[in-house]
């Protein structure tokens, strides 16, 4: 059983998926995306987020569509032993193993690592959770309950507003990436050591490591970042601010840029002004400084600015919507709508952020129906020797 997309990085790995929504499956779409063989174990129902709609795509959910490309589909009842057989067969055949079920869920079935590792001692066994397998072993791993229990509902919004989650399940992606580099890791091991290990991941560890300089302002200062609205703790400018016609993004990150910045908009003094010219006294000033800076802008629309601001190498950045955003990055030559699958069956997607200049990722495979590839599947377990054989 191949991918069959040639040789991407990952060409001759097979992966054994049993995780479902999104940690876990936009994980192993990233290994699928570079040359992994991805088996995607299902429940008969399927994966959840095969009814998460609106919106749809053929009427079918495009929050699947967007993470389960270049997969093979199987779907098993683990509480049938002959299919919970099948399961294990699977596990001990794979490179990696990928699963999200609360700590402890798969050792009835004999799907848990110990087991696994008893028929297959190289494999490679990620289990990713919500709050870890101690005292959050029992709490259900919701993206939105870790925005909120880890601290970053509390930074967003306005300073008088409600908290607010993030506008995408912003953990859930961050802990798939640090899965997925914990995976990489363990096949670099392996392959001097030829041993094999358990890699764990839980949401709230992977918000507070993603939150970095909030969650380290705290533990190494002591004060509470509190939520500040667009503008940021220890840089300014750096916040949408209004010109003629609507908001501009404008990012200065050191005091050469302030410098520029300040040429540009015909203000050399306040370059010089003892209360803006280093970037700790701008953020400590910044409510004497944004009015300034304000009235400076109201004398061009924003496309404007941005034009002579980035012709002077100064960040800033329009406020687009996702229809604007795929569009600006069109418009950059990055190319971020690709052709997934082949002949009849194909479909838009986003292009993997990675490039290979040797090995390229491939999409040669729509995201599969339930148990679409259950004959291929199982004709490869017939033909095909457990690992510790090999």
């Amino acid at each position: 059983m191949t991918h069959e997309q040639g040789a991407g990085p990952l060409d001759g790995l097979v992966v054994a998926d049993f995780s479902r929504v999104l940690a876990g499956p936009y994980c192993t779409m990233l290994l699928a995306d570079m040359g992994a063989t991805v088996i995607k174990v299902e429940s008969p129902s399927g994966d959840e987020t095969r009814t998460w709609k609106p919106p749809v795509y053929d009427d079918r959910s495009t929050y699947y569509l967007s993470i389960n490309r270049n997969k093979k589909s199987i779907a098993l009842d683990f509480g049938n032993p002959q299919q919970c057989r099948i399961a294990r067969e699977i596990a001990a055949k794979a490179d990696v193993v990928v699963e999200n079920f609360k700590p402890g869920g798969l050792a009835k079935f004999g799907l848990d690592y110990e087991s696994v590792r008893a028929t297959n001692p190289s494999v490679i066994y990620s289990s990713v959770t919500g709050f870890g397998n101690a005292g959050g072993a029992g709490l259900p791993g919701y993206d939105l309950l870790v925005q909120a229990s880890s601290g970053l509902m509390s930074l967003t919004g306005a300073p008088d507003s409600p908290a607010y989650r993030s506008g995408i399940a912003i953990f859930d992606v961050i802990t798939g990436l640090h899965t997925a580099i914990g995976v990489l890791a363990a096949l670099v091991e392996r392959g001097k050591s030829g041993r094999g290990q358990h890699v764990e991941s839980n949401l709230l560890s992977s918000a507070l490591s993603g939150m970095v300089n909030q969650t380290a302002g705290y533990i190494l200062s002591g004060r509470v970042p509190q939520r500040m609205g667009n503008q940021h703790p220890s840089i300014y400018p750096y916040e949408p601010l209004p010109t003629a016609d609507g908001d501009l993004v404008v990012t200065i990150g050191n005091d050469r840029q302030f410098q520029r910045f300040c040429t540009l908009l015909g203000a050399e003094h306040l370059a010089t002004d003892p209360r803006f010219a280093l970037a700790a006294d701008r953020s400590h000033n910044r409510a004497d400084l944004r009015p300034l800076l304000v009235d400076l802008l109201a004398t061009r629309p924003a496309s404007e600015w941005f034009e002579l601001l980035t012709q002077a190498g100064l960040p800033c950045a329009p406020i687009n919507d996702i229809r604007g955003g795929i569009e600006f990055a069109t418009d950059l030559g990055l190319d971020p709508v690709v052709q997934v699958g082949s002949g009849e069956r194909t479909l838009p997607g986003i292009r993997n952020p990675l490039t290979f200049s040797e090995t390229p990722v491939g999409y040669p495979h729509v995201p599969p129906e339930v148990d679409e590839h259950r004959a291929e599947i199982l004709t490869w377990l017939s033909t095909s020797h457990p690992k510790e054989q090999q």
